[in-house]
């Protein structure tokens, strides 16, 4: 089963929903502090943690994939939202600041080629902020939600396909600690105080990883003193493409 964008929709629209995407804004707040002016590109299903960073951003905009489909975002402005392959966005190299993949990286079908699109994009200072479920979270058990779907990771994995891809990681943190199960008031007033004591406690039961990476310019140098490898992209995939994209879609102002 794969969830789309309705799935997501309504999982975001309830109460358990409105807990998650709480507890895990405020990490996110926490990574990213100050937004102002740059320009923020959500892929997976970002939208409901990209509205409140549009507030301080020059530009937010969300890709989902033709998988999962697309709804209009945001309700209440011009459409920042498209549909494009993986590997294939229709962005410029290097024009993008801040990268965060939620619901996203767990359901790639090209992981290797997805990375490498996402380090074209990423401007050389920039910041890629991913959320995937934890293998050895609950979470991941939970079938009735998005984080029980796809492939989960360990920090270990997450962190070796990143190094391998060109990706340097600069924090990682160990995230949602409430239980997936229906909210209760209790649960809704103390979401945070669970955060908190569970992290420093039980570290391993988090429902997410969220790990923040910077982009690696320079090929590392092995011990005999040659360059490691790297795959050269296609013409195509430099230059972006495919996807389907609103007419008034535009990083530029």
């Amino acid at each position: 089963m794969y969830f789309s964008i309705s799935d997501l929709q309504n999982f975001y629209d309830s109460d358990i929903g409105r807990i998650v995407q709480g507890v895990l804004q405020t990490h996110i707040n926490e990574f990213w502090p100050d937004m102002y002016g740059v320009r923020v590109l959500g892929c997976g299903y970002a939208a409901p943690y990209l509205a409140p960073l549009s507030k301080s951003a020059e530009r937010v905009i969300a890709m989902t994939t033709p998988k999962q489909g697309a709804a209009h975002w945001c309700a209440d402005q011009k459409n920042m939202a498209f549909i494009s392959n993986e590997f294939r966005m229709p962005l410029e190299s290097s024009s993008v600041d801040r990268i965060l993949l939620i619901h996203h990286l767990e359901h790639c079908d090209h992981l290797r080629e997805s990375l490498q699109e996402i380090w074209r994009v990423l401007k050389p200072n920039g910041r890629l902020l991913v959320i995937v479920p934890n293998r050895m979270g609950v979470w991941s058990k939970a079938d009735w939600s998005p984080f029980g779907h796809g492939h989960p990771f360990t920090a270990s994995q997450l962190g070796a396909y990143f190094r391998d891809n060109m990706f340097v990681q600069e924090r990682h943190k160990a995230a949602l600690f409430v239980p997936p199960m229906p909210a209760s008031p209790i649960m809704m007033k103390s979401a945070n105080l669970i955060e908190r004591m569970a992290g420093n406690i039980l570290p391993f039961v988090a429902g997410v990883h969220m790990m923040e990476m910077s982009k690696q310019i320079y090929a590392k140098i092995d011990k005999t003193g040659t360059g490691s490898s790297v795959l050269a992209k296609t013409k195509e995939l430099l230059q972006g493409g495919g996807g389907v994209v609103p007419q008034n879609f535009s990083l530029k102002k």
